[in-house]
């Protein structure tokens, strides 16, 4: 025995062994827990991108993206209406206006009307016998005279109130499409691309999450992996307790106490030494070996998990733009339809003011035509008059012979009045009927839709704009968490540094376990020395203990073909 193989001094590497399994512990199980909450922080992630595609794909969104398209729609259907409204409303100021002719006509027959009156009460006076009867020259030529005079005046009124009303409404909707050229179909436009740009983010954003969710399942299975290779930490301490208990047993057969129930002579206690001494300094050997092997490869993997993670979080990102996160086309669509129905809103108004006037020129109309039968009553009091007129000429013979010239400008006065009243009558009506097609038009394209648009537009706007939010969360979430998965897979990476070292520092102590009993190993073993030799061989839970023990001692003897059931639980336990 030499002067080193005391049990304080063999308990003493025995604790320095301690001290280095219980390093890798440290290490390993912060490692262990860097990875599991990265996995945490992944499984979150995942969860957040598997729900966003049903949502971007669902029913609400589609009829979202109609009440938009609606809205859209309803904007170049009123440029194109508004042009074509511009077309007939003009086309109404003309007829209205051409309607100026034939009641001018009018007013020249009736003053014509009021001159043969003078003349025939003048001419009726020079020529009257106190038996003449001139009645009809001196007071009904007068009296009808009178009448369409007062009929027309009140007819003339209100024409040129109609052409007033419909002269500025012609300036009223030249001056809005002055201030709004081309805005509704502009709009439109914009809307449009608009929507598609959101369609495009829609689709990109579904592909996006499914992309991301894939590629942080990948990210989850490597760590997976990862765990799996962080194995060698707890190999390693099962061995290295081993070995403290080989060492242990050691210091108490050199103390003089029994190891396994088994008691050595003091004889055996230098031929214990040796064996004990090569077995554990040869399963150290092994371990240390095998520890700055795997922990290599397993820093090379973490440091290579990291990188992965970097890259393929970059690339998830990239998914969603450069902008992702800041902005979309929610953002932009929403200062667009908030702009959109506004103008809407003010198209709208316009239209109704349009109509109004329509309304406006019916109802005159009506009146118009109305006195227009005046004006026909007058024509036919004109008739029977000119026909009394003529009646009387004849009855008088040549002494009647100036009656009879105003009897036949009377006559052609009412043929005057006829022409002139059905020409009114022709346009007025044609005003009334480009009136009642402003009504149809209106009703045709969706009159007064604004509102239910606006509503419609608003909830699909509530609806795209949660939407955005959540996806926002989500890109949100996936730069936060994201870059949490990569510092902690780098700190798992790091955890790892300097522990190689420990290697070396095992193999000096491996060195000092040898140096307790140079020499060989006995080749021959008491009974009590085997059963020392064996219960060491129970300690083990890994095959790899058990080979080295093997290849020192020779494979122990069974009566069975089958490996010993504690060793096949050990192997088990030790997966």
């Amino acid at each position: 025995m030499t002067m080193s193989a005391t049990p304080p001094a063999i308990n003493q590497l025995a604790a320095d062994l301690a001290g280095h399994r219980e390093q890798i512990e440290t290490a390993f199980v912060s490692v262990g827990g860097c990875l599991s909450e990265g996995a945490s922080l992944l499984n979150k992630l995942i969860k957040l991108f598997d729900a966003l595609p049903d949502a971007l794909k669902g029913a609400e969104v589609e009829q979202a993206t109609g009440h938009l398209q609606a809205v859209a729609s309803r904007a170049a259907t009123l440029s194109d209406a508004f042009g074509q409204e511009r077309i007939d409303l003009e086309r109404l100021f003309e007829v209205v206006r051409s309607a100026h002719l034939p009641i001018s006509d009018l007013h020249r027959t009736i003053k014509m009307m009021g001159i043969v009156s003078i003349n025939a009460r003048v001419t009726a006076a020079s020529i009257a016998q106190d038996s003449d009867d001139f009645d009809v020259f001196t007071t009904d030529i007068a009296t009808l005279s009178e009448s369409a005079t007062r009929t027309l005046k009140e007819f003339s009124q209100v024409y040129r109130q109609l052409v007033v009303e419909v002269d500025a409404a012609v300036s009223q909707r030249n001056r809005f499409e002055g201030a709004h050229a081309h805005t509704l179909s502009d709009l439109a436009t914009r809307l449009a691309a608009t929507l598609r740009a959101l369609e495009s983010q829609r689709a990109s954003a579904v592909d996006g999450s499914a992309e991301t969710s894939r590629l942080s399942r990948q990210i989850v299975g490597q760590i997976g992996s990862a765990v799996m290779a962080l194995q060698v930490g707890d190999a390693t301490r099962q061995r290295l307790e081993h070995i403290e208990a080989g060492l242990g047993h050691l210091a108490g057969v050199l103390s003089g106490e029994p190891a396994f129930d088994i008691e050595l002579k003091p004889e055996d206690q230098s031929q214990a030494l040796a064996v004990i001494a090569s077995l554990e300094q040869a399963q150290l050997a092994e371990t240390a070996h095998d520890f700055g092997v795997e922990v290599s490869d397993a820093e090379r993997s973490l440091a290579a998990l990291a990188a992965d993670a970097e890259t393929i979080m970059a690339r998830s990102r990239g998914q969603y733009g450069s902008d992702a996160g800041k902005s979309s086309s929610i953002a932009s669509l929403s200062d667009q339809l908030r702009a959109a129905v506004s103008l809407l809103r003010n198209f709208e108004a316009e239209r109704a003011k349009l109509e109004a006037v329509a309304a406006t020129v019916q109802r005159t109309v009506r009146v118009l035509l109305g006195h227009v039968e005046a004006v026909q009553d007058v024509e036919a009091n004109m008739r029977l008059v000119s026909l009394n007129a003529a009646v009387r000429c004849a009855q008088l013979g040549p002494r009647g012979a100036s009656l009879t010239v105003i009897a036949t400008q009377l006559r052609e006065l009412t043929s005057e009045t006829v022409l002139a009243a059905e020409s009114a009558v022709e346009w007025l009506s044609q005003s009334a009927a480009l009136a009642d097609a402003f009504g149809a038009t209106a009703s045709a394209d969706g009159a007064g839709q604004g509102k239910g648009l606006e509503e419609g537009a608003t909830k699909a706007l509530e609806l795209l704009s949660g939407l955005d939010q959540k996806l926002a969360n989500a890109l949100s979430s996936l730069d936060t968490d994201g870059t949490k998965v990569i510092a902690l897979l780098q700190m798992a990476a790091n955890g790892l540094d300097g522990l190689g070292a420990l290697s070396e520092a095992m193999d000096d102590i491996r060195m000092q376990i040898a140096g307790l009993a140079p020499g060989e190993v006995p080749s021959g073993h008491t009974a009590e020395l085997a059963g020392l030799i064996a219960g060491l061989r129970r300690l083990y839970t890994m095959e790899a203990e058990r080979a080295v023990h093997d290849a020192l001692f020779g494979p122990p003897e069974t009566t069975a073909a089958t490996p010993d059931a504690d060793d096949m639980f050990d192997d088990f336990m030790a997966l």
